[in-house]
């Protein structure tokens, strides 16, 4: 019986959205058999212009205590998912702040040949869900990664329409974050990360 696949979620979510995201990737992932670490990256946002949005502050005090993204978390992994929200169709600084900190890591192979994907959030439908995405595996291909879309691999695809992971249009305020959509694409495209994987370590 072969090693259940090790399975990083890094991310980084301001108000909520992407760490809502991120949650259930990891509840999916662990069904799906795999082990996993969920860890968000470190906020580098001064205070004063964290305190400009409540959501903001709420969301800090809420994973104040749970553990931070460190490099070994990537070496550990066998896949690595990555969740940020878009800003202005790119990664959040945050998250790209920690994926620049691996350059150790990448100087010595370790981050090669493991498999890759990537989900977002932006307030509106068409603000940078796709753009965001391509920028986040431009650093995969550098890497030497394998990056795993979901592309068009499930009926939930054509409903939640993005080919290159998984998108979610910020709810704002409600008490649901993530739509039943977009729920279900990320269940599709974590259990298509976890198989895919599995399947490379046999």
């Amino acid at each position: 019986m072969s090693d259940p696949v090790k399975l990083a979620i890094i991310y980084y979510s301001s108000t909520g959205t992407v760490d809502a995201m991120a949650r259930h990737a990891a509840t999916m992932a662990e069904k799906a058999g795999a082990e996993v670490r969920l860890r968000h990256v470190e906020e580098l946002a001064p205070d004063d212009v964290v305190a400009t949005q409540d959501e903001w502050v709420e969301h800090r005090k809420a994973v104040a205590d749970e553990p931070t993204a460190v490099p070994d978390d990537v070496v550990w992994a066998d896949a690595v998912l990555f969740g940020t929200p878009t800003r202005f169709g790119n990664v959040a600084s945050q998250l790209k702040q920690f994926i620049d900190t691996l350059g150790p890591q990448w100087g010595e192979g370790k981050l090669a040949d493991k498999t890759y994907a990537g989900f977002t959030a932006a307030k509106t439908m068409h603000g940078g869900h796709e753009s965001t995405l391509l920028a986040l595996y431009n650093t995969i291909h550098h890497f030497g990664g394998i990056v795993v879309p979901p592309g068009y691999t499930d009926d939930i695809k054509f409903e939640e329409g993005n080919p290159y992971g998984v998108s979610q249009v910020d709810q704002g305020d409600s008490d649901e974050p993530l739509t039943d959509t977009a729920s279900e694409a990320l269940t599709h495209l974590v259990n298509r990360l976890v198989t895919i994987t599995g399947k490379l370590n046999s």
